[in-house]
């Protein structure tokens, strides 16, 4: 029973059509082992047992009958502490919204639950979604994989933790500016960062709404694949068939190999050979452009921020952790003509890395350029805590800012991921790309 804990979403599904897994017996695995779990309260901002092993049983039924609702029918998951859950506190890693319990699920949780999937629990988050790094002093730090002492990327901390360690199949999360592919490179797993629009924010505590998006941290691409077609209650892409022979991938130069730590960079290195072995083109790829879309990174994101949370900050500042606090309120610093001329100039460069990336199945780059930094160390050094937190998002926020989908996947070194960026509303050609990928780093 205990392998069960390392299988991946597909094949527990498959098990569970199969008759060999009962979902109930499944779901109480997952929750025996998170109740003991030395980290659990790290982790698990809230465990949702009866809601879990309802579920659970509801999918048994529907085995018994061969009526499953999908693959992921029975199939345990956690979620991230944004997502409206009803009768259930979400309170997004924040004193501010402390007790809040919404009246109804979030939109993609109702689509989860209507194919079949088990929600264990609510995981912890960096407050209000702001920062990559994971530390929350506010509620909880969840562990890093790697290293117990070092951040878990964020924010979504706890989804990376809750599969990295055995205590959920998948962990659905947020990406903003990287909070998504950070926690899963950070703790070697695969992260899903979906096309800013395509999957319904309802329900879901914003942070940037123009720049929020829903996505999986999984163990695979297929579970991946699978999460994404369960956030929207449709079929997934077929994965078989897929091939890196005669694909073109961009390396990035623009930006995101500067300053990289020599571990990803290494890791980065060693990852191009194995995809060129695999028969993979790859071409240096260069985007002046871009340079300045990274410097509208403080106007587009502070000011829209403080825009949606400033009245409740303001309400109560001395309840949030300094750090994020100050962040918020550097959006104070911008009018409202700044936001409007940035969008301007953020468009016209998303124009230009169309053109130049046309020809490119996929534009590649280190997800972080930096490891998992010591959490005491970020507590006690101010400085270092700001640097090491706009270094560790600087390559996933290009995704972010160009509008476009990316994949992270692990290379095999600890916590150093290889970043696959796509096109906006391209998930299921990238997801075909990444499964081959995947193979090829394996």
């Amino acid at each position: 029973m205990q392998d069960w804990l390392k299988m991946s979403a597909g094949d527990l599904g498959r098990a569970i059509g199969a008759g060999k897994i009962d979902p109930v017996d499944l779901t109480c695995a997952y929750l025996d082992a998170i109740d003991v779990h030395p980290a659990r309260d790290r982790i698990y901002a809230r465990v949702t047992h009866d809601r879990a092993l309802s579920e659970a049983e509801a999918a048994r039924s529907r085995a018994k009958a061969e009526q499953r609702l999908s693959l992921v029918d029975g199939v345990p998951i956690s979620w991230k502490d944004l997502f409206d859950t009803a009768g259930i506190v979400t309170e997004s890693g924040s004193a501010l919204l402390k007790g809040r319990t919404p009246d109804e699920d979030a939109l993609v949780l109702r689509n989860a639950t209507a194919m079949g999937s088990v929600c264990l629990g609510k995981t912890h988050m960096s407050e209000l979604a702001f920062s990559g790094l994971g530390l929350n002093p506010i509620t909880a730090t969840p562990p890093c994989i790697n290293d117990d002492q070092a951040a878990p990327g964020g924010s979504s901390s706890g989804a990376g933790a809750s599969v990295a360690f055995d205590l959920a199949v998948c962990g659905i999360g947020s990406d903003t500016g990287g909070s998504v592919r950070i926690p899963a490179a950070w703790n070697d797993l695969v992260g899903l960062k979906t096309t800013s629009g395509r999957i319904s924010l309802d329900g879901v505590v914003p942070l940037c709404p123009e720049f929020d998006t829903v996505g999986p941290l999984t163990r695979t691409v297929e579970d991946a694949a699978l999460m994404l077609a369960m956030l929207e209650g449709d079929q997934p892409v077929d994965l078989r068939g897929t091939t890196l022979r005669g694909r073109r991938l961009g390396v990035l130069q623009t930006s995101a190999l500067e300053d990289v730590r020599p571990e990803p960079l290494g890791a980065f290195e060693a990852a191009i050979k194995r995809l060129e072995a695999a028969g993979a083109i790859i071409e240096p790829i260069e985007v002046p452009e871009l340079e300045e879309a990274m410097t509208l990174n403080a106007v587009l994101y502070t000011a829209e921020a403080y825009g949606v949370w400033r009245d409740v900050i303001e309400a109560n500042p001395q309840a949030m952790y300094e750090p994020i606090l100050e962040r918020f309120r550097a959006g104070a610093g911008f009018s409202g003509p700044d936001y409007v001329s940035a969008w301007t100039r953020l468009r016209a460069v998303r124009r230009v890395w169309e053109r130049t990336c046309a020809g490119y199945d996929a534009i590649l780059c280190p997800t972080a350029p930096n490891l998992p930094p010591n959490v005491k160390r970020l507590n006690e050094d101010r400085e270092y805590y700001v640097t090491e937190n706009l270094l560790t998002l600087r390559n996933t926020r290009i995704g972010n800012l160009m509008g476009l989908c990316s994949l992270t996947l692990p290379t095999g070194v600890p916590s150093c991921g290889l970043s696959l960026m796509g096109t906006p509303n391209g998930e299921e050609a990238l997801l075909r790309l990444g499964a081959a990928a995947e193979r090829a780093l394996a």
